[in-house]
């Protein structure tokens, strides 16, 4: 069955070339480590073959500063051991992903964002990750790093709601045939009585997109009880509305059987076994000077925002909400992905069984697209996803310019974290995160077509301890 809609098939991989990313790349940066770590400087021009360092370029100010290099901060795969007496003299190029340096560099010149940091990985470790760019440009010019902390926006609802909702459904304390109205009763009236858990997650419920911002400048109990309360804008299950409201409610839900914040149960279920340290909600400010802020804004403890979520219905809810509200790094949330393409599971430490795990992100058809619990397959919100990944990708993105693809035939994710919307709001990414997407499968297409290794000499080292948690960090704030 065709599971992507409204797309030409000239874009995508055929399937054999997807078996050869994801078994031939395999070898091919086996031996391609032996020779070393490449490390290109983000934002560089592109070097013509044997050339040395390559130049950086200037970021062109937009603010009036002075300009700054794009950020040289970059890690490629790290070196295997040496190759043994038997290994060929000359080992195959690793992945060459100078297109995504492009793109990025090209899309921070012409202001659609102050800056980016990009990860390309999959389940065993990460390929790729660069910062580029200035993390802040307003009041002061600030460089982007790769462990700078940003705010996710929707990513929150997969990586929290979502998440959780599996976890409750594999322990049996929730059914997505469940009514809604079983865990919160005062979800009722107007027909809300049919809406089921399951078209909550798949923005099939019929609520609208969101509740007026009035409605939420009373106290987060009662902002809550308006958002719970709101009225239907069409009948269950018969349109796909993508709806903040719908994920308050689930969030709402959650809480209500778990008996505590959703902060809560995901520092304990999710972020602490899985070794993410530094991300969490930020109830009150996140103080660290890592944090990336956002836009201009009055109103707020600080313009531009930042330490606090941008967005106004979780800020009022008291930064803490099932639609907004995450803050979190590349590193933290590249565990997450490699958890997910590792069926649930990341080193020793499982988070969801892998049957949870399928259920979570297999596709499901809804009016006009596909879907998945919190995930987006295919629809009209699928820019970030490019036209390369497989059919069984999914992924999902957030207002402030952050995106997350995780594609488990081609043993891959792309994540793409910016603050755009800093410092005017005016920023645009998400042709940038469908590009870098098709960047880095063209990437992996190539060394596996150039690759005719004859066997794997080595093991691909990801680093010390890949996947031991690191020791947790002191919160940040609030």
């Amino acid at each position: 069955m065709e599971r992507r809609l409204g797309r030409g098939g000239g874009g995508r991989s055929s399937r054999a070339s997807r078996r050869r990313i994801s078994i031939g790349l395999v070898a091919a940066l086996e031996l391609a480590a032996l020779g070393g770590p490449s490390r290109l400087r983000a934002g560089a021009a592109e070097p013509s073959l044997g050339a040395s360092e390559p130049t950086s370029l200037l970021v062109p100010s937009s603010v009036g500063a002075e300009p700054s290099p794009v950020s040289a901060e970059a890690t490629s795969v790290s070196a295997g051991p040496s190759a043994s007496p038997e290994a060929p003299s000359a080992a195959p190029l690793a992945p060459d992903f100078r297109e995504i340096d492009a793109l990025v560099s090209q899309a921070v010149r012409g202001g659609k964002t102050p800056g980016a940091v990009v990860v390309v990985g999959r389940r065993d470790g990460v390929l790729f990750q660069r910062a580029y760019g200035d993390k802040m440009v307003v009041p002061v010019r600030r460089e982007m790093t790769l462990d700078t902390i940003f705010d996710l926006a929707s990513l929150t609802k997969p990586l929290v709601v979502g998440t959780l909702a599996a976890w409750l459904l594999e322990r049996g304390e929730l059914r997505l045939s469940d009514e809604v109205s079983k865990y919160l009763p005062e979800f009722s009236g107007q027909g809300k009585e049919a809406v089921t858990v399951e078209q909550l997650l798949l923005h099939t419920s019929g609520l609208p997109p969101s509740n007026p911002l009035a409605e939420y400048r009373q106290g987060r109990e009662r902002a809550r009880a308006r958002a719970i309360g709101s009225v239907l804008e069409a009948y269950p299950g018969r349109r796909f509305i993508y709806s903040d409201v719908g994920y308050i409610v689930l969030g709402a839900l959650i809480e209500r059987i778990t008996g505590e914040g959703l902060d809560q149960t995901a520092e304990r279920v999710l972020w602490r076994p899985l070794g993410m340290t530094d991300t969490q909600y930020c109830r009150a400010v996140c103080s660290s000077p890592r944090v990336a802020p956002t836009e201009l804004a009055r109103g707020r403890r600080s313009s531009p925002i930042r330490g606090e979520v941008q967005d106004p219905r979780a800020y009022y809810l008291g930064g803490v909400a099932g639609h907004a509200g995450l803050f979190s790094t590349a590193a933290d949330l590249s565990r997450f992905a490699r958890m997910l393409l590792g069926q649930g599971q990341l080193g020793e430490q499982r988070v969801l069984s892998a049957a949870a795990e399928r259920a979570f992100t297999e596709p499901r058809r809804v009016p006009g697209g596909l879907r998945a619990l919190g995930w987006d397959v295919s629809s009209h919100y699928s820019h970030a996803r490019g036209l390369s990944l497989s059919d069984s990708a999914y992924g999902h993105g957030g207002y402030t310019g952050t995106s997350l693809w995780i594609d488990p035939e081609l043993d891959l994710f792309v994540l793409v974290l910016s603050n755009r919307n800093h410092p005017f709001g005016t920023g645009n990414v998400l042709k940038l995160q469908g590009t870098i997407a098709d960047a880095a499968v063209h990437a992996l297409q190539r060394a596996s077509d150039e690759s005719a290794a004859p066997a794997a000499l080595g093991r691909l080292l990801l680093g010390p301890d890949a996947d031991s948690p690191p020791a947790r960090l002191p919160p940040s704030g609030g």
